[in-house]
């Protein structure tokens, strides 16, 4: 791998790490230390999400126009200072949503220069780089939700002093080793050349990103119910925290060490990118339809790991789509598109699965995310119809 590579799986790892002292705990803290419902919780994720998804589009659009160093030091800046706020003054609901909002986004900038630095420094790598990133971030969960325990032994809220210590470091590591870091990889776009505007009715890369993303966000929608209300959930059946940050060192963990597996099982079926999504959204339904029978640890572990395989095969799938589908030039943009998708799955997810919890109950929830993921099938096997209309019209234009 390149170097340049290694240095933005350093970086992932170290800005996941801070994170998942965090997000785990959100629900948990805000509803024991605030005294808010889990409403309320979900209502603060989503405010943090939004601010992501808005950093997700600045930030692709930076990328493409003043390069990856500038962009990736302005929302790492954005994140520390924010994380700093946060550790000094997250005794009102009020607050806490605000710097919640301010880390949101910056890590929203980061993300998308971070996937399209890593496919420019690699153009022949195909989905390799976005895999090695997609490693280092359970590197990072690994090793934040193992810390949890640590770091909560004295005080719940010493997660704040952790997270804003992390993001100070992963500040420093990033002007210190990032300089001069531009990302461009040349290719030559099939459309949009010239700087012309088209319609989306005639650009068919766009629109098969679209269907993509409406995909990724039903699949991040189910996800961060894990993130959100499940732990509130596990801890009412008497599952203690410590083994609810347990289940997370094993999603880490496995998705570190099962590669080769995976790596097997697609090149055994010859799986390509679009099949990769379907049988990783198949087995996402499958773990919730674990879940909805998960009274005990035992439950709740094998559901994780069923919906930890299906997460090895979706999450580093759409990214390396939307950089195949990326004109020159764009590559920023569409990474940006796809991390605010995924970013608008953690903001929609925990609002609506904390209102359908408190007005309904945890199976109604885990019975709308299957329904939702089912739903989506369809979609998956028919993200690439729109690309064959450019191939006709290429035909079109030889004959």
């Amino acid at each position: 791998m390149p170097r340049v590579l290694w240095l933005l799986i350093i970086a992932t790892t170290i800005n996941i790490t801070g994170a998942s002292f965090l997000w785990p705990l959100n629900a948990i803290i805000m509803n024991q230390e605030l005294g808010e419902s889990l409403t309320a919780a979900g209502f603060v994720l989503m405010l943090n999400a939004g601010a992501g998804v808005i950093g997700s589009l600045v930030g692709g659009r930076l990328f493409d126009g003043f390069g990856a160093y500038r962009t990736i030091v302005f929302g790492a800046s954005l994140s520390a200072l924010s994380s700093i706020l946060l550790a000094m003054f997250f005794q009102t609901y009020q607050l806490y949503a605000l710097f919640l909002m301010g880390m949101g986004f910056g890590s929203g900038m980061m993300a998308p220069s971070v996937y399209a630095l890593a496919g420019s420094v690699w153009p022949d790598g195909g989905r390799k780089p976005f895999n090695a990133i997609y490693v280092a971030q359970n590197i990072g969960v690994s090793l934040g939700t193992a810390l949890i325990g640590v770091v909560t032994a004295v005080r719940l809220t010493d997660v704040f002093i952790a997270n804003a210590g992390v993001h100070i470091g992963l500040l420093l590591f990033i002007v210190v080793s990032f300089r001069g870091m531009r990302g461009s990889n040349g290719r030559t776009a099939e459309v949009g050349i010239g700087g012309v505007r088209i319609p989306l009715r005639q650009h068919y890369r766009m629109q098969a990103l679209l269907l993509v993303s409406i995909v990724f966000l039903i699949s991040w929608i189910g996800y961060t119910q894990w993130q959100a209300n499940v732990s509130v959930y596990s801890q009412s059946l008497g599952i203690s925290l410590q083994q609810y940050s347990l289940l997370w060192t094993m999603n880490g963990l496995m998705i570190v060490f099962a590669q080769p597996a995976i790596y097997w099982v697609i090149k055994k079926w010859s799986l390509t990118l679009k099949g990769q999504m379907t049988v990783g959204v198949i087995i996402f339904a499958l773990s919730f339809g674990v879940l909805m029978q998960a009274e005990v640890f035992a439950m709740f572990f094998a559901a994780m790991l069923i919906l930890t395989v299906g997460e090895m095969f979706v999450w580093p799938a759409v990214p390396t789509i939307a950089s195949s589908l990326a004109p020159s030039g764009k590559e920023g943009a569409y990474q940006g598109i796809v991390n605010s998708v995924a970013t608008g799955g953690r903001m929609v997810g925990p609002l609506l699965g904390g209102f359908l919890v408190d007005t309904f109950s945890m199976q109604i929830l885990l019975t709308v995310v299957i329904g939702m993921l089912v739903l989506s099938l369809p979609i998956v096997r028919l993200y690439d119809r729109p690309l064959a209309k450019i191939q006709e019209e290429n035909k079109a234009k030889q004959a």
